[in-house]
């Protein structure tokens, strides 16, 4: 990860302490499952999250076995250069695979095929409400298998279920120009929907589809520091939160004893709220990275590279703007709904409609996002609008019904009347709740009012 100085803290504000003030120098990586078809390497099934049983969708190939050759997933490269497009990123012509060597249970060759220095993108950006964040490089790896950690017979055992293993996982590194823990949240939600709306990744957070990782230390001057903490393998967007302003408060507590935080990776104990020691720290040489010998090095073409930028989809930030300036959709309202990237068309053709009755589009975004109104594929955008209609359907009152129970409520309310003629404006909404309570109807409100002003002028 490229590293550089920033200024950051919980929320937005600048870290106080009674001892020190610290800054936080952080940055994501994100590792996100491709729903290709076939795995990375081989022709096996990438499909973990339905596989009847365990073990199943294995090969030589993903298992490891001696004299195995690995052969790339065309589709799983494309679609890592069309996220780095969507990313802003630059795109390097030439590329290669890399072995990262580490020993552990569920990589069953000893190394994990991946992507050292050239890496297929790099370069990009994403912009958020506080600001751009850098996006260092983007890469392609293979995934491991899933450990799972059992009792049997009253033993603690670990199984491994490799049918994981070797699918297509692209990796998002970032700078470190996260600001807040809510900026890291909103980071992690965009490039989601990013992924999600190019229709590369389902993204499922809670069966391991996307996993976040924080890396971050502490600085009084803002300056790289000696060490750095990894917090990994969280799967919430409200856990990482968490997590970040844990780390803060663990690693203050240690500076201001006078020592240096341990550089380590650590897991996040959502049930605990804390995170956990999980071993050392490594470092590039600890994972001797050398070009894989199987695989030969890949060449692009400046023409292969604008074809796919030209089948970009319209993403979510340019639908945002799009809807804003047809529709004046609240940003507020936007952002919500357009994390269902399936529903997307049927909200244009549903705003398209509503403008065209002379109906406000942002109203519509608005009950929508407050459960007032429901939507479903399937749905027709006409029947929308007329339930949205249905939902705002005022009731005709008779004035002089109207004019009656205004002088009931004033009759029974002398004091708010009293406060009225003296300058307190403000008991006009309890006055006008007093008279929606006594008529059953939908009142046009402001109809209400006119007439309540009258009643008390006169």
């Amino acid at each position: 990860m490229l590293l550089k100085k920033i200024l950051i803290g919980t929320r937005g504000e600048k870290m106080t302490n009674s001892n020190k003030n610290y800054q936080l120098i952080c940055g994501l990586e994100v590792h996100a499952e491709l729903k290709t078809k076939s795995k990375m390497f081989c022709g096996c099934k990438n499909d973990p999250f339905h596989a009847p049983k365990p073990n199943i969708y294995t090969c030589p190939v993903c298992l490891g076995m001696p004299g195995a050759l690995p052969v790339p997933n065309k589709k799983a490269i494309e679609w890592t250069i069309k996220l780095g497009l969507a990313l802003n990123c630059k795109i390097n012509l030439f590329s290669k695979f890399d072995r990262k060597h580490y020993f552990y249970p569920d990589l069953p060759k000893g190394y994990q095929i991946s992507q050292y220095d050239i890496p297929f993108c790099y370069d990009g950006y994403l912009d958020t409400s506080e600001g751009r964040i850098g996006i260092a490089r983007i890469h392609l790896e293979e995934d491991t298998g899933k450990l799972l950690h059992k009792t049997i017979n009253g033993k603690k055992v670990s199984l491994i279920d490799f049918n994981r293993g070797g699918v297509p996982l692209v990796e998002v590194v970032t700078e470190p120009d996260i600001k807040t823990a809510t900026q890291a949240a909103e980071y992690g939600k965009k490039l989601r929907n990013i992924i999600r709306y190019l229709d590369i990744g389902n993204c499922d957070m809670q069966k391991g589809g996307m996993r976040l990782e924080a890396n971050l230390s502490l600085s009084e001057t803002g300056d790289l520091p000696d060490y750095k903490v990894e917090v990994k393998n969280i799967n919430s967007f409200k856990f990482m939160e968490q997590a970040i302003a844990y780390e803060i408060d663990r690693q203050t507590k240690i500076l201001n004893q006078g020592k240096t935080p341990a550089q380590e990776t650590r897991g996040w104990d959502a049930n605990k709220q804390r995170s956990f020691s999980q071993r050392a720290k490594e470092t590039a040489e600890d994972y001797r990275y050398f070009p894989d010998p199987d695989i030969p090095p890949l060449q692009f073409t400046k023409e292969q590279v604008e074809k796919w930028r030209e089948k970009l989809p319209e993403l979510p930030a340019q639908i945002l703007d799009r809807w804003y300036q047809n529709f004046k959709i609240e940003p507020k309202f936007g952002e919500i709904l357009i994390s269902n990237h399936c529903l997307t068309t049927l909200l244009n053709a549903i705003f398209s409609k509503a403008k065209r009755k002379k109906i406000n589009p942002n109203s519509i975004a608005k009950a929508l996002v407050n459960k007032k109104l429901t939507l479903q594929l399937g749905d027709k955008p006409k029947n929308i609008i007329a339930n949205y209609q249905q939902l705002h359907k005022i009731d005709n009152i008779d004035s002089d019904v109207l004019k009656q129970t205004i002088n009931k409520v004033l009759t029974t309310n002398p004091d708010a009347v009293t406060k009225f003629k003296t300058g307190k404006t403000q008991v006009i909404g309890f006055l006008l709740g007093q008279i929606a309570q006594k008529l059953p109807q939908k009142l046009d409100m402001k109809q209400v009012r006119l007439e309540l002003l009258k009643a008390l002028e006169n």
